[in-house]
């Protein structure tokens, strides 16, 4: 598989500034970790993952927010497994 460089993240935010960069790609990581999927293919760790998903366009400012979220309908089913069971006193 191709190496993944910082230029060609950078090339996909539209920004030259790599703090930017690095701002994006913590938050990805941070979603990562909290168990969102990776939106491409790879056996890499999580850093460099991320780094592709960048690069590859599907991770932007934009929409990092939102790829944070999980769909209504998941979140809608874990809120109601997890709910206490009321007991009689």
């Amino acid at each position: 598989m191709a190496r993944i460089t910082v230029q060609d993240c950078l090339s996909k935010i539209g920004n030259e500034n790599r703090f930017s960069l690095i701002h994006l790609g913590v938050a990805r990581v941070k979603q990562h970790r909290k168990g969102q999927p990776f939106l491409v293919k790879g056996k890499n760790k999580e850093t460099v993952m991320t780094l592709r998903e960048i690069a590859a366009g599907k991770v932007t400012f934009d929409n990092i927010r939102s790829l944070g979220q999980a769909p209504q309908a998941e979140t809608d089913a874990a809120a109601a497994g997890t709910a206490a069971p009321e007991t009689d006193k």
